[in-house]
């Protein structure tokens, strides 16, 4: 039988925060037990995340994000006229 760890004891042999152990319980990456308001982890579970890249993940390449509009050169929009009041 695997010895059971709190997020915290987690984190620390993991290297991460406490906040990003939770995180990965929440996602369902890292199997844990609720005990009172601590979530319980296998130690032998610990294996299941060990191994995942640090960071954020990259971003998509450039061709597959559609590029941004650029500025509308003048003259081809027309001005909307101004609102206000009515002379009288």
């Amino acid at each position: 039988m695997s010895a059971t760890l709190t997020s915290r004891e987690a984190a620390e042999r993991l290297g991460v925060s406490p906040a990003r152990v939770r995180q990965l319980v929440l996602s369902g990456d890292l199997p844990a037990e609720k005990f009172g308001r601590d979530l319980m982890i296998k130690e032998d579970d610990l294996k299941l995340v060990a191994d995942r890249p640090m960071g954020r993940p990259p971003k998509p390449p450039a061709a597959a994000v559609p590029p941004k509009p650029g500025p509308v050169p003048k003259g081809q929009i027309e001005a909307k006229p101004k609102r206000g009041r009515k002379a009288a």
